[in-house]
């Protein structure tokens, strides 16, 4: 299992590490996990291609609704449709794309940092179209 250090100052729920072509979250492993400041949980991840906003909805009722989105596209860094990112957009929420791993990285130093955001990360072992 490839494994994240835990940043001593980041708050809520982190990825610990990469297992079973998942997501170790403080001792659970999810295939697909949504993540916000104070909670994490697994998420039935939709093919990139047919994301819509309804898919996120769990993370996007937070309040203060979070800066913007880490979206974790599996293996590779695959782009969402326009219409879905616009529609995030229009909520005044913002879509940060990258590969899963990155995706899972970079929430632990935001957290860190206290930012007030969601992630959503899709499997590992592919990316979906």
């Amino acid at each position: 299992m490839a494994r994240l250090d835990r940043d001593p100052s980041a708050q809520g729920p982190l990825v610990q590490g990469f297992r079973d072509g998942g997501f170790s979250v403080d001792g659970v492993v999810h295939r697909a996990v949504f993540l916000t400041p104070v909670a994490a949980w697994a998420w039935t991840a939709p093919p990139i291609g047919e994301i819509a906003p309804e898919d996120l909805e769990p993370i996007l009722v937070l309040d203060p609704a979070p800066e913007f989105v880490l979206l974790g596209t599996g293996a590779t860094i695959v782009f969402p449709p326009r219409a879905f990112v616009r529609a995030l957009e229009e909520r005044g929420i913002g879509v940060e794309v990258m590969d899963s791993r990155a995706a899972a990285r970079t929430w632990g130093m935001l957290r860190s940092e206290e930012r007030w955001i969601a992630a959503a990360l899709m499997p590992l072992g592919s990316s979906p179209l």
